[in-house]
C-alpha cells in the first residue's frame, strides 16, 4: 500500500535550515532542564502515594484542609480518571506504612459522610528512588551504545554515528519538550516517572527502525545506481520509503492520540511523550541521521 504514487521532494536541499530548527528546540530544551529542571515523581524521589475511590466526588478544599491538618499540606491531589478517584502522592518519608495510615485517618476524621475504597497503595524510599534514576540513565546510555554497535557493523560506522547522533536528538528534544511543558499543561501529568522512561525506551527502538528501513533503502540504490551522487541516492531512497513510514508512524500516532485524549489519568504522560518522540523520530531518520552521513561524505571528497 502506497499513500503517494511517486514523489521526488529533494529533502536534503534543507538539512540546514533542520539543522537549525533542531538546535535551536534542544537549546531552549536544555535551558529549561538546566533552570527549570524536571518533576520527578515518586517512583525517582521517593514518597507516599494512595489512589482511594469515593462514594461521592469529594472537596478538594475539604481534602487539602483535612491533610494539612495532619501536617500533609504540601500533598498533591488530583482526579484519577474520573471525579470520584483521588490520587494523593507526598514526599514525606516515615517508617513503613506511616504516611499513608496518616492520610487515611485524616481523611475518615474530616470527611466522614464520605466512604472511600483503597485501590492502590505504594511507598518508595528515597535510596530506591535514586537508584532507579540511576537505572534509568544506564538504560538509556546502553541502548544507544548498542545500537550505535549493530548499526556500525551491519553498515559503514559513519551510519551508526548517524543513527546514535538522531537518537540523542529524539531523547533530549523529547525531554526538553517535557520540561518546558511541564506545569504548563497540568492535566498532562509530564512528571518523570517509570512510564516516561518506558516511553522513552520505546521511542528509541521506533525511531531506530526508522532510520535502518531508510539506510537498507539507501544501501541498495547504492549499489543499482551507481553513477547517482550520495545526495541524489539518498533523495531517492527517502522518496522511496515515505510511504511506508507515513503508514507507519500514522498508524501509530493515530493510537497515541487515542490514549492520550481518551485513555486517561494514568497513560496520559506516556501517549503524550511517545507522540513527541514519533514525530521527533520520524523526522530525525530524515533530516539527523542521513543528512549526518551525507554531510560526512561530502566534507571527504571536499578534504581529499
Amino acid at each position: 500500500m502506497r499513500v503517494f504514487k511517486k514523489t521526488n521532494i529533494n529533502f536534503m536541499a534543507i538539512r540546514g535550515k533542520m539543522y537549525f530548527v533542531s538546535s535551536t528546540i534542544i537549546i531552549l530544551g536544555l535551558i529549561s532542564l538546566f533552570v527549570k529542571g524536571v518533576n520527578y515523581g515518586i517512583d525517582f524521589r521517593g514518597g507516599t502515594e494512595l489512589v482511594l475511590s469515593f462514594s461521592a466526588a469529594p472537596d478538594f478544599g475539604k481534602l487539602r484542609s483535612a491533610l494539612a491538618a495532619a501536617g500533609l499540606g504540601d500533598s498533591e491531589i488530583k482526579s484519577f480518571g474520573n471525579d470520584q478517584t483521588i490520587l494523593i502522592r507526598t514526599t514525606k518519608q516515615e517508617e513503613g506504612m506511616t504516611v499513608a495510615n496518616n492520610i487515611k485517618t485524616a481523611i475518615q476524621k474530616d470527611l466522614s459522610d464520605l466512604k472511600f475504597q483503597v485501590l492502590r497503595e505504594d511507598k518508595i524510599g528515597p535510596k530506591i528512588g535514586k537508584e532507579l534514576r540511576q537505572d534509568a540513565v544506564y538504560a538509556v546510555i546502553a541502548t544507544l551504545a548498542i545500537i550505535l554497535s549493530y548499526i556500525a557493523i551491519r553498515y559503514k560506522y559513519i551510519y551508526g554515528v548517524g543513527a546514535v547522533l538522531s537518537l540523542y536528538h529524539d531523547v533530549l528534544l523529547t525531554l526538553g519538550i517535557i520540561s518546558i511543558l511541564d506545569g504548563v499543561f497540568p492535566a498532562l501529568n509530564l512528571e518523570i516517572t517509570q512510564e516516561i522512561i518506558a516511553a522513552l525506551l520505546t521511542l528509541v527502538g521506533l525511531s531506530v527502525n526508522d532510520t535502518v528501513v531508510v539506510f537498507d533503502r539507501i544501501r541498495e540504490n547504492s549499489k543499482i545506481y551507481r553513477s547517482m551522487s550520495l545526495m541524489d541516492v539518498m533523495n531517492k531512497s527517502l522518496n522511496d520509503t515515505l510511504s511506508r513510514t507515513i503508514i507507519t508512524s500514522g498508524t501509530i500516532l493515530m493510537v497515541l492520540l487515542v490514549l492520550l485524549f481518551v485513555g486517561g489519568e494514568v497513560t496520559r504522560g506516556f501517549a503524550f511523550t511517545l507522540t513527541i518522540g514519533i514525530i521527533t523520530g520520524t523526522y530525525s531518520s530524515i533530516y539527523i541521521a542521513s543528512a549526518i552521513v551525507l554531510d560526512n561524505n561530502l566534507r571527504k571528497k571536499i578534504t581529499a
